[in-house]
Formats: structure tokens, C-alpha cells, sequence
């Protein structure tokens, strides 16, 4: 019996150290844990990357943009297709433009704003937001996608708030209006495509006093222009009024409404007036008279673009001068050498993501996806059932398009029955890349317009084109007082043009604009100029 009690004191001795050791050694532990906690030293399991096109997990998508017409229907066949290629759920708000500012501006007042928010191009609310935090840094995304990858950084630029891009552009063509003339006036009359302001002057005379198309009236002039100065027929960099390419004495950049170019054109368009060789009541012509004052064969010199041209304005022309010939007038050197048109801001709108998706990097890189592909360039050769991605990007061959002589017809109901998956991208405009060999006039059929755009995509792609670095810059004063100044400037240069006001009261004019928050909003602009990097002219 004793034994017995001494072999259960043993064993119950043995269980109450082993006890006492584990106790220890889990205290340890935890005391040893605690002490790396506090000290920061705790091993944390490494961030997990995230492959940027991984679809395992399925996410929410929320957007909204505009639209010019009526929205696609809230559920549609073009809706899931993109839902089941993304693996996602996705909330598309595609609202009228006409109500977009309003309607927007309340969601994001009443604190739900969705993933993906749009612009309009120059819309100041996307620079505002951006400052107060309300968008997303995109810099370390953008390298993953194909499209969103190469957008050129002057573009990007565009949308950089404080250093850090917020912004994606929706993609428009680079090249300006330029000036068109009447190639066959200029053959009737013996002279040649000016190649300075003095010979366009002598030119839109003779078009005014030596009856270029020989019907024996004086029913012609020179320059086709309306009101508010419009076009501006500058004929380079120099003369644009937009551009902010003129330096003042400080070395800021000033813009190209008070600039010695623009005293130039001003000039040149007095001298224009007083010999009747531009329209005559151009104050109060609008824009669609304007281009009726050309297309009906008056006038001879007007502007012509590669893309948006009428093809019903060009054969109204023909039916009344069927030998009409248009051609495009190249950049004429300034006065400081420089030659070479004002590229332009390379978006039509822009596209946001909303600062909170910053909490789930994989819901970044879904969101960004849909973006880049409905951004996605198809070359002509690739727009066909052949190429899946396209066939799906129209909602498939037979649903929501078919080929029609070779080329992609969409159906009349594929966006009111939401048949395209392009109906639903909030950007769906292709982002058409620098190499891309583009043929813009391949978007015309009528043979004599497309000779004229062929004029002008060689005159632009044989000259350089100048960058202006004001683009995306935000002035406080630009936003209270620019419009009103402005068209402060336009009416007192109007009336130069007309003789009520001498140029020679430029440096006056100047001063007064100076006066009335001009200087303001030049200060202001060169400080953005600056945030930019911009430090010297940039062609391209």
C-alpha cells in the first residue's frame, strides 16, 4: 500500500511539473511574442502580390459617365457578356449630358460615388476633386495594360494633380482645324499656296477683285470667318490665341490672345476688311452661316480638319462648282522661326476612379481591365468575326453587328436593346496609338473630300507640332473671370478688325486685360506650368 502511494505521489508530482513547464514554456511564448510585438518586430507574412489579371475572385463594378443620347437599357444581353468575360458585377449610371454636371455632381454630394466617375473634356470638378483626395494615384497601375500603357505622357500630363496622374483620357485625334484654300481659284488666277501672311493677304484680295470663278460677277472674297473671330486662321503657334507659347519679360508663359502674334493677325484682318476680302458682317454671323458663306461658293479661304469634315457641305460646294479643289495651307514661319501648328489636347473626356478602391488593390486592377479593353484600337484589317475580342466588343456577328461589304455594321437596336458590350464601357472610344497608320481619309467616300483630307494629314505629319503646357492647368481667377475676359478681348479686337478701335492701341488693350485679372490668371497658370515640370517649349 505504501508503494502504491508513493508511485501515485511520483506520478502526480511528474503531471504537476510537466504542467508547470508547459505553462512556462506557452507563457514564454506569449511574453516573447508580446516583447517582438512592442518592439515592432513581429514577422509579418509578406503582402501577397496580385497578378493583375486574375479573375478568381468576382467583384462589384459601379460607374458613371455621359452619354450624347438616349442610355442602354439597365440589364441586357451586352451587360452579362461583359459580367461573365470579367467575372464581375458591374453597375454602369449612363446619364443624358445634358443633366451629367447636376445629376453628378448630387451622387458625389450625397457620398456615393461609384469606382469609375467621367468628365467631360476641361471639366475644372476633376482637378478639384483630384485636390481634395477624392480620386485614385493611377502612376503605378498604368504600365499593365496594353492600351493605358502606352497613352504618351504629354497626354497623361493632362491629369496630373500635385505630381500624380488622376485621370484617363478619352482619346481624341491630335490635329486642328487649319486653313483650306480654293486650289482651283488660286490655278484660275495663276498664283500659288501662300506661303506668309503677305501672300494670303494678296490672295484672299485677288479672290475678292479678279472674279476667280469666272462667272463674270464680283460675288467672291477671300476669308469665310464669323463671330467671336472664328476661325482664327492663325497660321502657326504663333498666331494661335489659345496657345500659351509667348513669353513676357519674366520668362512666363502669357496667353496667345494678348501675344504679338495675335497683334499680327488682327492687323492682317484690318487690312482684310478694309479692302472687303473677308465677310463683311462677321460680328454676328454664326458658325453654321459661316460655313455657308464657303460651302456656297463665296468665299475661298476657310478651315478643313482630317476627321469630322461634312460630306454634305463638300457636295452642296460641288453642285454648284463641280471643279472645286480644296487643299491645305502648310504652318507659315514666325517671326522667332518657330513652324508648326498647336497639337491638340489628345482627350475628348476623362475617366476618374474613386480614391476607395485604394483598400482593395485586386478591384484596381479589374476596374482598370474593363477600361483598357473598352479603350482597346482595332486596325481596320481586324474588325471582323475572325478577331475574337472585336466580335465580342460588338456583341457578336449576327446580334449585334454584321459585315456588310467587309466592313462591321452594327445593328439600329444594339444599343437601345443593349446588344454591344461597347455600348456599356464607359470610355468607348478607341485610344488609337502613335505608330498606328492611320488613313483618315478612309472615313469618307466622296473622292474630291478625301483628296483634301489626304492635304492635310501630309501637312501634318511632314511638320512638327507644339505641346501647350497649360493644358490641365487650374487657375482659381481662369475659373471666376476667364470667360467674361475673354470675350472682353474678342469684342475690343472685333472692333479693331472693324476700324472702331486703332491697333495701335494693343499695348492699352493688353494693360486693361492685364487690369482686370489677366495678370492673375497668368501667375496662376505658370505656377501649374511649373507643378508639370514644363520648363521649355516642347514640340513634337
Amino acid at each position: 500500500m505504501k508503494n502504491k502511494h508513493l508511485i501515485i505521489s511520483f506520478l502526480l508530482l511528474f503531471l504537476s511539473f510537466m504542467l508547470v513547464a508547459c505553462t512556462d514554456e506557452k507563457t514564454g511564448e506569449k511574453e516573447t511574442n508580446k516583447e517582438n510585438e512592442t518592439a515592432g518586430e513581429t514577422e509579418k507574412a509578406p503582402d501577397k502580390e496580385i497578378y493583375p489579371f486574375d479573375h478568381s475572385e468576382k467583384y462589384t463594378i459601379t460607374g458613371m459617365t455621359f452619354r450624347f443620347g438616349d442610355p442602354p437599357p439597365l440589364s441586357s444581353p451586352g451587360l452579362d457578356m461583359i459580367n461573365e468575360r470579367f467575372n464581375v458585377d458591374y453597375k454602369p449610371e449612363i446619364i443624358p449630358q445634358g443633366d451629367y454636371v447636376e445629376k453628378s455632381s448630387a451622387i458625389v454630394a450625397s457620398g456615393s460615388m461609384p469606382d469609375l466617375v467621367g468628365f467631360q473634356a476641361g471639366d475644372t470638378r476633376f482637378y478639384q476633386w483630384a485636390e481634395d483626395g477624392a480620386f485614385l494615384p493611377l502612376d503605378d497601375y498604368l504600365s499593365h495594360y496594353a492600351t493605358l500603357g502606352k497613352i504618351p505622357d504629354y497626354i497623361y500630363n493632362s491629369f496630373k494633380v500635385n505630381g500624380k496622374i488622376y485621370g484617363i483620357p478619352r482619346y481624341s485625334q491630335p490635329f486642328p482645324l487649319t486653313p483650306i484654300i480654293r486650289k482651283d481659284w488660286l490655278d484660275k488666277l495663276g498664283l500659288e499656296v501662300p506661303t506668309n501672311y503677305e501672300e494670303l493677304e494678296e490672295i484672299a484680295i485677288a479672290f475678292t477683285k479678279e472674279d476667280p470663278d469666272g462667272n463674270g460677277k464680283a460675288d467672291t472674297y477671300g476669308v469665310a470667318i464669323g463671330e467671336n473671330i472664328n476661325p482664327s486662321f492663325n497660321m502657326g503657334t504663333y498666331w494661335d490665341f489659345n496657345a500659351w507659347y509667348h513669353q513676357n519679360d519674366n520668362g512666363d508663359f502669357i496667353p496667345g490672345i494678348i501675344s504679338n502674334g495675335r497683334k499680327d493677325l488682327i492687323q492682317f484682318f484690318a487690312n482684310l476688311y478694309k479692302e472687303g476680302a473677308m465677310t463683311k458682317d462677321f460680328a454676328v454671323l454664326d458658325w453654321a452661316s459661316t460655313n455657308n458663306e464657303f460651302y456656297s461658293g463665296k468665299a475661298g479661304i476657310f478651315v478643313g480638319g482630317v476627321s469630322g469634315m461634312s460630306q454634305e457641305y463638300f457636295e452642296g460646294l460641288l453642285s454648284i462648282n463641280p471643279d472645286a479643289e480644296l487643299v491645305a495651307i502648310p504652318p507659315f514661319e514666325a517671326p522667332d522661326k518657330s513652324k508648326g501648328f498647336t497639337m491638340g489636347s489628345g482627350n475628348s473626356g476623362i475617366l476618374a476612379l474613386n480614391a476607395k478602391l485604394a483598400e482593395d488593390e485586386g478591384k484596381i486592377y479589374r476596374a482598370l481591365e474593363l477600361v483598357d479593353f473598352g479603350k482597346t484600337y482595332f486596325p481596320a484589317e481586324k474588325k471582323n468575326p475572325q478577331n475574337a475580342d472585336f466580335d465580342f466588343y460588338l456583341g457578336k456577328e449576327g446580334t449585334g453587328y454584321n459585315m456588310e461589304n467587309g466592313l462591321p455594321v452594327q445593328v439600329p437596336t444594339f444599343s437601345s436593346e443593349g446588344l454591344s458590350p461597347s455600348t456599356y464601357f464607359l470610355d468607348n472610344r478607341e485610344q488609337v496609338p502613335e505608330d498606328a497608320a492611320i488613313n483618315y481619309a478612309d472615313s469618307y467616300t466622296l473622292p474630291e473630300l478625301k483628296e483634301m483630307t489626304v492635304t492635310l494629314q501630309e501637312m501634318f505629319e511632314s511638320n512638327q507640332m507644339y505641346i501647350d503646357p497649360s493644358h490641365g492647368v487650374l487657375s482659381p481667377t481662369n475659373q471666376e473671370k476667364g470667360t467674361d475676359l475673354m470675350q472682353f478681348l474678342i469684342n475690343e479686337q472685333s472692333k479693331m478688325i472693324a476700324g472702331q478701335r486703332p491697333v495701335s492701341d494693343w499695348d492699352a488693350l493688353v494693360e486693361e486685360y492685364l487690369a482686370k485679372g489677366g495678370e492673375a490668371i497668368i501667375k496662376e497658370t505658370n505656377e501649374g506650368i511649373k507643378a508639370k515640370g514644363y520648363t521649355e517649349r516642347e514640340w513634337k
